[in-house]
């Protein structure tokens, strides 16, 4: 991996990491809400997540990380268990896309570290 791939894989995949993992924990407090609540709560959530997605396919395009790609696939699935009500569900494939989001943060890491920019 060159440099200025490692620093743009690097950035992307930690945000996509702590935005993944706010939508996570958004997922388990929308189970939570009030049967009032969890219809708006649902959308904003939606909402959310398709805005992290659009991020991640960023990265994926900016960096050609295959590891992006399988976190907007799992983002994918998580946003059509949210659409089915089903909050829980979606938290399980949330996990799979910050560990895939994970990874290229990791391997940029290493390079940078090497090159004494970490």
């Amino acid at each position: 991996m060159d440099l200025p791939t490692a620093v743009k894989s690097y950035q992307f995949g930690e945000r996509a990491k702590s935005e993944l993992i706010v939508v996570s924990q958004l997922c388990s407090a929308l189970t939570g809400f009030p049967d009032t609540q969890k219809s708006g709560g649902r959308k904003m959530l939606l909402l959310l997540m398709e805005q992290v997605r659009s991020e991640v396919a960023f990265a994926a395009k900016s960096t050609g990380e295959r590891e992006f790609e399988k976190a907007i696939n799992a983002l994918n699935e998580a946003i059509s268990l949210v659409e089915s009500n089903q909050p829980e569900q979606a938290a399980e494939k949330l996990a799979a896309a910050i560990s895939a989001s994970t990874t290229p943060a990791q391997n940029a890491w290493q390079v940078l570290s090497e090159h004494g920019l970490l």
